[in-house]
């Protein structure tokens, strides 16, 4: 293989890798969302579903419903790069209308913790 060759092959790959960086659903499986959900919401993968995806740019939306109704609302970053696929943590807020149990590690923690003005804007303090 001559140098233009390898130069033309290198510009193809970098140009295929480039336009995948940018698109979600390219890079983001869906085994990769629900691994990072569940790790997220220390749930085993059988005890939520996953449903709504949206791919937008670099990133995945989607809902979250475990066996036990709560509802969250979540999102993952997916890039590629010459190191191959990389996917972000799952991020999972508690999603409008979803059920008032918190079953978050920052909420079970509140309740020994003194209350403080952060906790207080968050909801998290004791009653």
């Amino acid at each position: 293989m001559d140098f233009n060759s390898r130069r033309l092959a290198l510009v193809a790959y970098l140009l295929v890798i480039g336009l995948a960086a940018g698109c979600a659903s390219a890079v983001v499986s869906n085994a990769a969302i629900e691994d990072r959900t569940a790790f997220t919401l220390g749930l085993d993968k059988s005890g939520f579903t996953v449903s709504n995806r949206v791919d937008d740019g670099a990133v995945s939306r989607y809902s979250v419903t475990t066996k036990a109704g709560k509802k969250y609302n979540c999102y993952v970053g997916g890039t590629m790069s010459m190191l191959g696929r990389q996917v972000s943590d799952a991020v999972c807020n508690d999603a409008p209308g979803g059920a008032a149990a918190s079953s978050s590690p920052a909420g079970a923690a509140t309740s020994t913790l003194p209350c403080n003005a952060l906790l207080k804007a968050a909801g998290r303090c004791p009653k």
